[in-house]
């Protein structure tokens, strides 16, 4: 229960989560940032972690208190994109699906087949799109390293989707965090990144759904 109520938490109140590690961390900052956006695409055990909010705060807090340095904060969160999705493709060729034999809460077999399901319909695309859909953004590398998709194919949509993410997220944040409204009630904007981020994910099961009914 404490567990569920420390990521509440962390999602809901990002921006001040942030700013308190800039505070006490300073220039380190950038490597803790970095090395959250490597796991959160680079391991598949983790993809309840908050890459959308918390690219978006980082953005705000770079536009107005300076606490990055956007010039550098935005090549490092796609370096860190990229390199985490490539590690992603490699751990699931490698391993492939025996890693979803064991009884983990962490990999269940039913996020494997959410991303199956979206790379299906949307071929090497999916890279790209799964970006912006949490946990399908984290297993549609590994699903794609499985055997379906070669690495030279992989690498084009993997450069394209990190650049793409990061770039919109850290930038919404840039020059639409520091909105009075949005700075006044940043866990509600943080709870709609979600929201709209999971809504093609929503839409896949309903439709499925339906289907299965008719």
């Amino acid at each position: 229960m404490s567990q569920i109520k420390f990521l509440v938490d962390l999602f809901l109140h990002i921006d001040k989560n942030l700013a308190m590690v800039i505070h006490n961390f300073g220039g380190w900052s950038y490597g803790l940032l970095f090395l959250v956006i490597f796991i959160e695409t680079g391991l598949v055990v983790t993809p309840f972690l908050p890459g959308d909010s918390l690219l978006f705060a980082a953005g705000a807090l770079s536009a107005s208190v300076g606490a990055f340095n956007i010039k550098l904060l935005w090549p490092l969160m796609i370096l860190a994109a990229f390199l985490g999705d490539t590690i992603n493709y490699w751990i699931g060729h490698f391993i492939g699906p025996k890693a979803f034999q064991s009884r983990s809460r962490f990999l269940k077999k039913e996020y494997l087949d959410k991303a199956q399901a979206f790379y299906d319909k949307h071929g090497g695309v999916a890279i790209v799109l799964a970006r912006f859909v949490p946990i399908v953004r984290t297993f549609a590398p590994f699903v794609a390293g499985i055997g379906k998709m070669k690495y030279g194919k992989f690498l084009s949509y993997n450069a394209v989707g990190g650049a793409a993410w990061v770039t919109l997220m850290l930038m919404s944040g840039y020059f639409f965090g520091n909105v009075p409204f949005v700075k006044a009630n940043f866990e509600y904007v943080a709870v709609a990144i979600i929201l709209i981020s999971v809504l093609p994910m929503g839409f896949e099961w309903w439709k499925s759904k339906r289907i299965k009914k008719g």
